[in-house]
């Protein structure tokens, strides 16, 4: 692939799009790894990364999407593809009665603001969870007891031959870390709650508690992609990793946070490889004493 040629073609088709080559994804992914990708786009809304995605479509190039880069682990040795970010440039949200919308580039945390600030309940779980709305909703984001799934209403997307669709409500097939989007090549282009009227001040009181309560116990001053792995059945992730003595555990630069056995983190220098050949070893390790295998939450990259 000319990645040159093409990101000329596109600036002269989108000459307001931020268009790059040879990116570091080390600056797009929470982790703080990854090589270069051969090129990447930033679109600046929901509508432009739709043209976006119709010129690449017609100059047959699949490209990788991601959002805030807080559940990826990409490759050292870099991408050769072509990735577009949808965070944080395409991140719109309004407020209209009960209803907020937000743009899939929207951080969850901003979303949840928004709500705050209209005096809308429901999205206080989401404020601390780092990823944007199109990947939260693609995996179902959630934390503390409430899942996106619960206050989603319906999300305006582009299936795998971009046409733009709807989904409503039980369409959405949300479950554990799931949707109606995971696993697809489809495109969140904006996702509107369904949200109860509240007290402003009550509301930001739950948002600073959970706040505070992610401070405590979660190693937030580290890069890392929160949870690493999902959580099995009958049981928790940090839990089993704990049991098996990998609280501190190191590989490279990358280690088991010594706060929160659940998480992987850059200690210092980690690699790309040093955290896959970790999550391995974790994988392998809890498998040998309980005999239950971890699923990666965190999606590795160029395999």
């Amino acid at each position: 692939m000319d990645y040159s040629s093409l990101i000329r073609e596109i600036k002269a088709a989108l000459p307001g799009l931020d268009v790059r080559q040879n990116e570091p994804m080390a600056e797009h992914c929470s982790f703080r790894v990854g090589g270069p990708a051969a090129a990447m786009a930033l679109p600046g809304s929901a509508d432009q990364l739709r043209a976006l995605l119709t010129l690449l479509r017609q100059a047959g190039v699949k490209p990788l999407i991601i959002g805030n880069g807080t559940n990826i682990l990409p490759p050292d040795e870099g991408l050769e593809r072509f990735v577009v970010v949808t965070c944080p440039g395409a991140g719109q949200v309004s407020v209209s009665g009960c209803a907020l919308t937000a743009d899939c580039g929207a951080t969850l945390a901003a979303a949840a603001t928004a709500a705050a600030e209209a005096g809308l309940a429901g999205l206080e779980f989401a404020y601390g969870i780092p990823g944007s709305v199109g990947g939260g909703v693609v995996m179902n984001a959630g934390a503390y007891g409430g899942e996106l799934k619960d206050v989603v209403r319906c999300t305006e997307y582009m299936d795998e031959d971009l046409t733009v669709r709807t989904a409503l409500g039980n369409e959405h097939d949300f479950s554990y870390r799931h949707s109606l989007f995971s696993g697809r090549e489809t495109v969140i282009l904006r996702t509107t709650f369904a949200l109860t009227p509240g007290d402003p001040e009550a509301i930001r009181a739950r948002m600073r508690e959970l706040a505070a309560r992610r401070r405590a116990s979660q190693p937030l001053e580290l890069p890392s992609a929160g949870s690493t792995f999902k959580r099995p059945a009958g049981g928790y992730a940090a839990a089993l990793i704990d049991e098996a003595g990998l609280r501190g555990y190191a590989v490279g630069g990358a280690q088991v946070s010594e706060k929160h056995a659940g998480f992987v983190v850059n200690a210092g220098g980690a690699t790309a490889a040093d955290i896959l050949r970790l999550m391995e070893h974790i994988q392998k390790t809890v498998l040998a004493r309980s005999g239950i295998e971890l699923e990666p939450e965190v999606l590795v990259l160029g395999r």
